[in-house]
């Protein structure tokens, strides 16, 4: 049969440009032959689609393929011949070494074995119900290996913390008072300012409420109840995991990604000392001296409000202070100060170690220490204010 009364013909073109494929009359075994040439990527796939969808109903058992001339491919030119030429001759071509290359038979190994797992996958049933549930089951899945992984890295710090306290040598001073002052000092001014604020609004509102029951001197009081048991140590601890939290997260997350950390273990040394006592020993300090700060300052702007709007005179609101309010209330907040540092630096120091390597991981992490630190604090303070009223403290 001639070229010209063969059914096949004329030419069948997919693309005039890079990617083409040829359905002529095989003069070898006397059926039809599918020459593959040019490039099959993703840059000509439109045109490639088109004519495929017009060849592929034409593509039977008879039709041997050639690839020889096959110029470049990408998954996309793989995922098209996938449907020119169905599962089964595709693995054939894959299979055949004398076709094509490793690297070549590899990419359309795998894009046939993805499409087949994805086209044997049922399709999911629709249910609301199910979908809270597993979103559920999923949350706390992740909740419990946040909570095994913060327990397991508390444990290493302490471990390590005991191993280099009876080596002095081993103490990093230096890297102490650094991180020091950018936790404590630095963030003296923010605390000092918010806390003056927040007492203040405290005592307008204890001098709005207090007043119709002419009782406006509990306001002193409550300005003073308030700021030594928790709001001076809590928005300190806030504004803390806020403030340094983050800086940890991103510092350790950043050496995490140019692969510092690696460096830090590939010279003997354990990060855990390098990089995480001294900052978790700055937190310790910083953290109850901005404590107190903060509840000194809240009492400042309660002072002031009172002196202003209910004509308590500053010497009869720390006389009443002096008075009424005990030191155990003092000793409580200061108490619970050490234990929002070290859960806050502990927190901001795992997410750093846990960033992957990118920039996107790093802000995912630096945002989660800072969600997980207060929420933590927060929690922590609930059980701590609930364990205080069943002791009468």
């Amino acid at each position: 049969m001639s070229a010209s009364t063969h059914p096949l013909w004329p030419l069948d073109r997919v693309l005039a440009s890079p990617g083409r494929a040829e359905l002529t009359p095989d003069a070898a075994g006397g059926g039809a032959l599918l020459s593959l040439t040019g490039d099959w990527t993703l840059a000509h796939y439109k045109a490639l689609n088109a004519r495929a969808a017009a060849l592929r109903a034409r593509i039977g058992p008879e039709v041997r393929i050639d690839p020889s001339a096959l110029g470049a491919i990408d998954t996309a030119g793989a995922k098209l011949l996938h449907s020119l030429l169905g599962a089964q001759r595709l693995a054939e071509l894959a299979a055949d070494a004398s076709a094509l290359p490793a690297e070549r038979r590899a990419l359309l190994k795998a894009v046939a074995s993805a499409l087949d797992v994805e086209a044997a996958a049922p399709p999911r049933a629709g249910n609301a119900l199910a979908d809270v549930l597993e979103h559920v089951g999923r949350t706390m899945g992740v909740f419990w290996q946040h909570v095994v992984g913060l327990t397991g890295f508390i444990g290493l710090i302490l471990e390590t913390a005991l191993r280099v306290m009876v080596q002095p040598r081993r103490w990093r001073i230096t890297a102490l008072v650094a991180n020091l002052e950018k936790t404590a000092l630095d963030a003296v001014p923010i605390i000092a300012l918010l806390t003056f604020l927040v007492g203040a609004v405290v005592a307008f509102l204890g001098a709005t409420v207090l007043a119709d029951f002419g009782a406006s001197i509990f306001t002193v009081d409550l300005i003073a109840y308030s700021f030594l048991r928790e709001f001076g140590v809590l928005l300190a601890a806030i504004i803390v995991a806020g403030r340094t939290a983050s800086a940890f997260t991103a510092q350790i997350g950043s050496m995490r990604a140019n692969e510092e950390v690696d460096a830090i273990r590939v010279l003997g040394l354990d990060p855990i000392e390098l990089l995480v006592l001294p900052r978790v020993y700055a937190l310790l300090l910083a953290l109850p001296m901005l404590s107190f700060v903060a509840m000194v300052s809240g009492i400042v702007g309660g002072m002031l409000v009172s002196a202003l709007t209910l004509d308590i005179s500053p010497v009869m609101f720390l006389s009443r202070l002096e008075s009424n309010v005990g030191l155990i209330h003092f000793l409580v907040g200061m108490a619970k100060a050490p234990i929002f540092a070290f859960l806050i630096a502990v927190i901001g120091c795992l997410e750093g170690f846990r960033v992957q390597g990118s920039a996107q991981s790093v802000g995912e992490h630096t945002t989660s220490a800072v969600v997980q630190s207060i929420f933590v604090v927060i929690v922590v303070d609930a059980i701590a204010a609930l364990f205080c009223m069943e002791m009468g403290w």
